[in-house]
């Protein structure tokens, strides 16, 4: 059977409530428990966004958010069914669980560039990504198996440039031939506010770093079981992101303020206008098939250039890390500025 829209599925969901009870009752939402990989922020606005303005609950859901931390594995209780969805980090989490024979699939994409970026001092002749191979870099664990795979096999940095990066920008700050991690839209804020210049920043999906970012996954039983959950979760998500991105996104930063106090309004705008100004969230394929979007032909090229940096083995069977069974279909588009 045809899929239909967003607007026809949920119209058809309220009918029969208003039909069967007169209000949509707390008693008609199915339960959703949706975890993400660190505390709240604006990096998970759309979430929040759909929660707080009652964008699942249209979509017949009651959604908890199970916040992520540095203490806290969230993933892992998805993948043994104390959560429902997970947030992940990138594409590569995706081949790593088919190489490891565990049954969690991508449904959806909510940033279609990794929002990750080095950053260096201004002034220094750090022109393009090139010549960031005459710094010293300082790059988490996780950095040096994934992107630094990449930069070392499509631009030939070393080993030797790297020192390990605990998360403070302190040593990169007093070192001016250095570069450091982060993401575009939270380091370059916390360095121009401590050290009071703008950095330089290469946002590395720029450069050809073409993985997804901040996807929906689930476990496979789920998509076999409760398909039509999934599908509102996925297009209640994708609307939750037009409005935050888009719209009045106050309800969500009231929510996220709530949830991680340390979070500031100063920092949930510039991480706003920094996904916009990148297109982190709505850019390529989004700008036609709709926030979300994956296609083949991207997730292949993506393991392609794993493949060449000896980051994933070429005979993994990638795609059962993915379906675009819940995606593409053009959802919330209606939503997206004019002038976009």
């Amino acid at each position: 059977m045809p899929l239909a829209s967003t607007y026809w599925i949920g119209l058809a969901w309220l009918a029969g409530c208003l039909v069967a009870g007169g209000t949509v009752s707390a008693q008609a939402l199915d339960k959703v428990t949706f975890g993400t990989n660190w505390v709240a922020e604006a990096e998970h606005g759309g979430f929040y966004q759909a929660l707080a303005d009652g964008t699942y609950r249209k979509y017949g859901l009651d959604v908890t958010i199970v916040p992520g931390g540095p203490n806290t594995n969230n993933r892992i209780l998805m993948t043994v069914g104390k959560l429902d969805f997970f947030i992940s980090a990138n594409t590569l989490e995706s081949f790593d669980a088919v190489a490891q024979n565990v049954p969690i699939v991508d449904v959806a994409a909510m940033f279609q560039k990794d929002p990750q970026v080095l950053i260096v001092h201004p002034d220094r002749g750090i022109d393009k990504l090139a010549d960031l191979k005459k710094l010293t870099i300082f790059v988490s664990p996780e950095g040096m198996s994934s992107y630094f795979q990449w930069l070392r096999a499509d631009y030939g940095f070393k080993d030797s440039q790297i020192k390990p990066y605990t998360f403070n920008p302190q040593p990169f700050l007093a070192d001016k031939n250095s570069a450091m991690q982060g993401y575009v839209t939270s380091e370059p804020f916390a360095i121009e506010k401590a050290a009071g210049f703008k950095p330089k920043v290469f946002l590395l999906a720029d450069e050809g770093f073409a993985g997804y970012s901040t996807l929906i996954e689930t476990r496979r039983e789920i998509i076999e079981k409760k398909p039509s959950i999934v599908q509102r979760f996925v297009d209640a998500s994708i609307v939750g992101w037009y409005n935050y991105i888009y719209g009045d996104n106050a309800p969500a930063n009231a929510l996220i303020k709530k949830q991680n106090p340390e979070m500031t309004d100063a920092l949930l705008a510039y991480s706003v206008a920094k996904m916009k100004e990148y297109g982190i969230v709505d850019s390529g394929d989004a700008l036609t098939l709709g926030l979300g979007a994956m296609t083949d032909s991207r997730v292949k090229n993506f393991f392609d250039e794993m493949v060449r940096a000896g980051v994933v083995k070429a005979g993994l069977d990638y795609r059962k890390s993915y379906t675009l069974q819940f995606v593409d279909k053009k959802v919330g588009l209606d939503l997206r500025p004019k002038h976009q």
